[in-house]
């Protein structure tokens, strides 16, 4: 038998000499999701929840479930999810949305360390112990910020060691100064101001390593100018942002949206809104060679959350890969 040489061809970053022991390691995209066992709207704990009567803002549990698998089916199809246990503990009504859990550091050494968030919202604290006890559980390395911190939400990973953090309302921005000094990150810090537009995510959405969907009219110029030494800035507007253009998940070449537009009256402002908001991100969309698929998260509205808030990034695989 003719003995066959190893390739001589050097690693990508992404790639791993050894086999992958957690979900961060593998070639392939890796999320967490959690089945809405325990989701509930009880406390309103965000501005868009308060802004809806207690009867309307009780979800249907059966159509919650089925709008979970809908979106889980999809993302499973072409990537590892693993799905959060759901502890029996009462008053986790938002653990489903696990983007808000932690913060897996993809570029850092091993690739098995994860931040985990340290919640001062009433309803949130009891996920903390959840998420490091989970995390362990599965061999990471898990720290915990001695300063308000709601996970992925939050920060946002540009490339390389480069992140971009917004604060002000959930985190503090001395969260991100703990991050620097210990684990060899940049965080770009923006302040957050708007109430409906409480986490990051509502407002910024790397879809490149290269290109980030922003709403810089939310921003001071001097914020702006330092995000733009590291990315190039596609500039949304806040009215879309308000019908959550940047509440958006990569998956391959595939934008995942939520989108309720078939259950809104045509000729309505929130019709209108939607469809405008739908029409920029397939813009976008079509000029970066990408996807767009859409998912009625609607029973999710009713908790002030859309499509991003309920995935956690486990590795940015899809980002490895340009497109153009």
């Amino acid at each position: 038998m003719t003995a066959v040489a190893p390739s001589s061809r050097s690693l990508e970053p992404w790639e791993s000499a050894v086999a992958p022991v957690n979900p961060t390691q593998l070639t392939r995209p890796a999320f967490l999701m959690n089945a809405p066992f325990s989701y509930s709207t009880e406390v309103a704990n965000n501005v868009w929840m308060e802004e809806i009567a207690d009867a309307d803002r009780v979800p249907s549990h059966r159509k919650a479930m089925v709008q979970f698998f809908n979106l889980y089916n999809y993302i499973a199809s072409e990537s590892l999810v693993t799905v959060l246990p759901t502890p029996r503990t009462t008053g986790l009504q938002d653990l489903v949305f696990t983007a808000n859990l932690g913060l897996v550091l993809d570029h850092y050494k091993d690739r098995n360390t994860v931040l985990v968030s340290n919640y001062t919202s009433e309803p949130r604290k009891a996920e903390t112990p959840v998420g490091v006890d989970f995390f362990r559980a599965m061999g990471y390395e898990t720290f915990v910020p001695p300063t308000r911190f709601e996970g992925e939400a939050e920060i946002k990973h540009l490339h390389d060691n480069v992140y971009v953090g917004g604060h002000g309302q959930r985190s503090d921005p001395e969260t991100y100064d703990w991050m620097e000094r210990n684990f060899d990150m940049k965080v770009v810090k923006l302040t957050m101001t708007d109430p409906y537009l409480y986490h990051l995510d509502c407002s910024v959405f790397p879809v490149t390593k290269e290109k980030t969907l922003v709403c810089t009219e939310l921003y001071e110029r001097s914020e702006i100018a330092e995000l733009e030494k590291h990315t190039e800035i596609i500039d949304v507007s806040a009215a879309d942002c308000y019908a959550g253009i940047c509440n958006s998940v990569r998956l391959h070449n595939v934008l995942l949206n939520s989108s309720h537009i078939h259950d809104l009256k045509a000729g309505t402002d929130d019709y209108n809104g939607e469809l405008a908001k739908n029409r920029r991100l397939e813009d976008i969309a079509s000029s970066l060679a990408f996807e767009v698929h859409y998912f009625n998260l609607s029973e999710y509205h009713k908790g002030g959350a859309l499509l991003s808030c309920m995935v956690m990034h486990l590795n940015r695989f899809s980002y490895a890969f340009q497109l153009l």
